[in-house]
């Protein structure tokens, strides 16, 4: 049985920071009935006459703002401080400004608008201290002829750097709310509903068009949720593709059974399992139909087990037992015993298992009742006997004819599954207050429904944004289901949640686009305080790519400033295989960056990202289970990065004096160039509370090396025989 896998491959941004109005500080967004921005589409900056304090050796000069091309830049001198002004021509209300910067950005700086450009003139309408660079969108409000950038700290030693600043015009409206959705919605035609009045073999003919058309459509369009209504199912066999959701509609899990399997093989890439990617199940349960073997669950990344109960054994290797390279399970029940065989690693959270078969490299359990005993690294089980705090994921559920969302409760100290005594505890959201998202849908009906105060359900599609999608209201649900994938166009960013509480974001695939976006989603605003412990932010099954649909290009993934926020199972990836690749195409610095204090993060999947992969620069933060690969493509040692042998794959930033983390792993396979050395997989501070547990590096087939494990301890790992290195503990 092999012991390692191959290679695998107009409504815009509401900003968080308060803005100045009239004399008074206002946070847009806050309340249901919140007046949004209502801009006009046309760039009034555009070409227009534009001035500066100063331009960078007389040819990087302030028309190059405004001439309507990214590729072009204003730069100024290397000093403090400094100013670009726009001449609209005539006196303009402004509503949003959109400034993308280049990578030499103002870490602090105002916007501030004039009648006549004159000194004492200025009126200023936005401010901040904390800007992080990238593209960044605006509301504002005021009125001048002239606007400008008044730049008083350099984010680096060089110069204030646009590549452009467009402004939009108009004035502030309530948006129209969308029609009220009816108790009995429909979900569109990619929501397959089975009743168990059906024929075995009218619902078996039906999975069995879905998985032909899924089954090796790795990066097409489809999108799928098989759904099944209340009752038992006998004979079936829900063979699972791509993008492809099977999800239970009962109250409870046992309220759906199937007598059968659900299935994921990988007879489509030859017994190979390791790109299993993107399908899930949910909210039910299975009587496996062969007993000796168990359901057959061979997934890789982004492939989650929640609320499932297994009435015999669970299997997640492929047939022949081939490669596989997983995975996750959470708040679920399987009565036989789990067999990983060739699995690589897995993170299991807050379940019940009879019994686990063996271990490859990391196995890790989290309020795992049956779970092994704590071993690493022989056998490679790191346990927990609790998840210290958690609320799981919302999930779809019928009551007679009428769609609910149940939102269960938060949990701390949480072990076993959150129904083994009884239904969820939680609370049940009417579809009636969501807004259900159809493909067609497009950003700004988005943002209306959210600021009418609605939750959101996008139902299986590929949308694509040309504003960022804004999440203002505390306790809104975005909830996907059939792998709903968000593209955002012209580099604006996705997602943005505010810094409020109890947002709940789950079952969603942020493709990055075309053009670079700073950010896919980021939670909170930059520098926020407020504690959320008490109802905190929670992310699950939130997935990032970085182009293998096609080209696609982000600065970061996922940036979390809010305190307390919980990221539980994420994959973030920049492709190693598909259309759109390459070192310098699909390019994305870090795949994970939290800045906010005491969050909490259970299974992290980050991979091939061209910096630090994961950037913790919070207090009081924890991680069980991370799992990653490092960048196979740099194309040298010097390309990857100059001065220093590379990035690390885990880094705790030298500021931070509380931290821990468990089960963590880190892989290089160097493809474009072997001979590649990685100075160490986790990088941290020296602290008594910085604490790191059960840690390993692997070169896979000796394709590079990783020099240490973690700082200047453990290592090499290298060589053919993919021998991992492991630190039980640090330091």
């Amino acid at each position: 049985m092999p012991i390692h896998g191959t290679p695998r491959g107009s409504l815009r941004l509401v900003v968080a920071a308060a803005m100045l109005l009239g004399g008074t500080v206002a946070v847009l967004g806050t309340t249901p009935s919140a007046a949004l921005a209502a801009c006009g589409s046309t760039n009034v900056a555009l070409n227009k006459p534009a001035t500066s304090s100063s331009d960078e050796n007389g040819s990087l000069v302030p028309a190059k703002a405004v001439d309507g091309d990214v590729n072009t830049r204003w730069s100024s001198a290397f000093s403090d401080p400094q100013w670009l002004q726009v001449d609209l021509g005539a006196s303009t209300d402004v509503c949003q400004v959109v400034i993308t910067w280049q990578n030499s950005y103002a870490r602090a700086f105002r916007l501030e608008v004039s009648p006549t450009g004159a000194a004492g003139s200025w009126t200023p309408i936005y401010s901040t201290t904390m800007n992080t660079g990238g593209t960044q969108t605006i509301t504002a409000s005021g009125t001048g002829r002239y606007i400008r950038m008044y730049g008083t700290q350099r984010a680096t030693r060089y110069g204030y750097s646009i590549k452009e600043i467009a402004v939009y015009s108009g004035t502030p409206t309530t948006p129209e709310c969308p029609a009220p959705t009816p108790p009995n919605a429909d979900l569109g035609p990619n929501v397959i509903v089975f009743d168990p009045s059906m024929s075995a073999t009218t619902i078996q003919n039906r999975v069995n068009q879905v998985f032909t058309e899924m089954e090796a459509n790795q990066f097409g369009a489809q999108r799928y949720a098989l759904a099944f209504k209340p009752g038992t199912y006998s004979g079936i066999n829900v063979n699972t593709g791509f993008y492809t959701s099977v999800v239970g509609l009962g109250r409870q899990v046992d309220d759906v059974t199937i007598n059968g399997d659900v299935t994921v093989d990988a007879g489509w890439f030859g017994g190979n399992a390791t790109q299993n990617f993107w399908r899930s199940i949910e909210n039910l349960a299975i009587v496996p139909s062969n007993a000796n073997n168990g359901n057959r669950w061979a997934v890789a990344q982004a492939a989650p087990m929640r609320r499932v109960h297994i009435r015999g054994k669970l299997n997640l290797a492929p047939n022949g037992y081939g490669w596989a390279s997983g995975g996750y399970i959470a708040d679920s029940r399987i009565d036989g015993s789990v067999g990983p065989y060739s699995q690589q690693q897995w993170y299991t959270r807050d379940s019940q298992i009879g019994g686990w078969v063996n271990g490859v490299w990391n196995m890790v359990f989290s309020g795992v009742q049956g779970a092994p005993a704590n071993s690493f690294p022989e056998p490679p089980y790191t346990v927990l006997p609790a998840t210290p705090v958690i609320r799981e994921k919302p999930y779809l559920y019928l009551n007679g004819d009428t769609y609910n969302v149940l939102v269960p409760n938060l949990r701390t100290d949480a072990a076993g599954t959150t129904w083994q005594g009884g239904p969820t505890p939680g609370t049940s959201i009417p579809i009636t207050s969501f807004y259900i998202v159809r493909p067609g849908a497009s950003a700004s009906l988005i943002n209306a429904a959210l600021a009418c105060g609605r939750h959101l359900l996008f139902t299986p599609g590929v949308y694509h944004l040309d504003r960022t999608v804004n999440v203002t209201n505390p306790n809104t649900v975005v909830l996907g289901i059939g792998y709903p994938t968000l593209i955002p166009d012209n580099g604006v960013d996705a997602m943005h949640v505010a810094d409020v509480d109890g947002v709940k974001v789950a079952g969603l695939l942020f493709d990055a686009g075309t053009v670079n976006s700073d950010t896919l989603l980021t939670v909170g605003t930059a520098g926020s305080t407020a504690s959320h412990a008490a109802n905190p932010t929670t992310l699950q099954d939130t997935f990032f790519r970085i182009g293998g649909a096609g080209p696609g290009k982000a600065t970061n993934s996922l940036v979390v400033n809010s305190d307390n926020t919980i990221v539980d199972h994420i994959w973030a990836w920049r492709a190693d295989h598909g259309a759109g690749v390459g070192w310098t195409v699909n390019t994305a610095d870090t795949g994970l960056i939290v800045n906010g204090q005491n969050i909490s993060a259970y299974g992290l999947f980050v991979e091939h990202y061209q910096k630090d992969q994961v950037i913790w620069n919070g207090q009081g933060g924890r991680t069980i289970f991370f799992q990653n690969e490092m960048p196979y493509d740099p194309p040298s040692q010097s390309a990857w990065r100059t001065g220093a042998r590379g990035y690390a794959a885990y880094k705790v930033s030298n500021t931070v004096t509380s931290h821990e983390a468990w089960g963590m792993g880190s892989y290089c396979n160097f493809t474009a160039d072997p001979s590649i050395v990685a100075e160490h997989g986790f990088e941290t501070p020296v602290n008594p509370n910085v604490r790191f547990h059960s840690l390993l590096t692997v070169s896979l087939g000796g394709k590079g090396t990783i020099a240490h494990v973690i700082n200047s301890t453990g290592g090499p790992a290298q060589g053919t025989a993919t021998v991992p290195v492991e630190v039980v503990s640090f330091p």
